[in-house]
């Protein structure tokens, strides 16, 4: 009983978090909740311009729209994340007065607040595009919920080894960039696994993130089979980061409290 009243005030906690960040993160300008659509709308129809342009088409089966958009969006969504959840300590160092509030209820917030909204940016924009077009067949709507689940806990897990190595050295803030940028291109991103050769193909799925979009594709499209995913793979490098996270949160935790 205890441990559910417990359990009860850390979700009133994070909950209430979650609505601070909303209202800090869609109402400090004026495009509000609809930036949150257009970042990555820009970034999908820039490439669908190229794709256009040098015509190039997109695997059988699948419409360029939506080939773009299930390859940005998950990956947008890990990126968002490992970057909020990195800065959630030092972003709501004056919320840690409270007793009641932990570092891990930070990341927990801003995990949710991302997933929440990349949830209805998916849905807005693929629901639009089909609606244009007149025609819509998604083979399986819980793969493409798993794959984006698998995106977002990959992203705060590791979200939280930099929140914790933040505490520690500035540099770790400065390294995340360069180290998640090369990610964009070979998270699936623009190809599908089924594109590349054998030997070029086991490089790219030692990447987690690959197998999250290839998820999140196959759940889509009917045409697509992603024989090559491993899930199992997936919630491995999920535990192994989450539990460096809470591993480091904990190392650190005395020297988020002096200062």
């Amino acid at each position: 009983m205890k441990f559910l009243r417990g359990l009860a005030s850390q979700v009133e906690v994070v909950h209430a978090i979650v609505l601070r960040e909303t209202r800090t993160r869609f109402g400090a300008h004026s495009l509000g909740y609809l930036w949150a659509l257009l970042e990555p709308t820009i970034v999908i129809f820039t490439f669908f311009g190229l794709y256009r342009i040098n015509h190039r088409q997109p695997p059988p089966g699948m419409d360029l729209f939506s080939f773009i958009a299930t390859g940005v969006i998950p990956y947008t969504l890990f990126s968002n994340s490992v970057n909020r959840v990195a800065e959630a300590i030092n972003g709501n160092k004056s919320l840690l007065y409270y007793p009641q509030v932990r570092p891990i209820d930070l990341a927990v917030a801003r995990c949710a607040l991302e997933a929440a909204t990349f949830a209805a940016v998916f849905m807005l924009l693929l629901g639009g595009h089909t609606l244009y077009v007149g025609h819509l067949e998604i083979d399986s709507s819980l793969l493409v919920i798993a794959g984006m689940a698998m995106a977002s806990l990959l992203g705060t897990s590791i979200g939280m080894i930099f929140s914790a190595l933040g505490q520690l050295t500035p540099a770790a803030d400065r390294a995340r960039g360069p180290l998640l940028r090369p990610l964009f291109w070979i998270s699936g991103t623009f190809f599908v696994a089924e594109m590349l050769p054998e030997g070029v193909r086991k490089g790219m799925l030692v990447n987690p993130v690959l197998h999250a979009t290839e998820l999140v594709r196959a759940g889509w499209f009917r045409s697509y089979d992603a024989r090559y995913v491993d899930v199992e793979y997936v919630a491995a490098w999920i535990l192994g980061l989450l539990l460096a996270g809470l591993v480091l949160e904990r190392a650190v935790r005395r020297r988020i409290e002096m200062t």
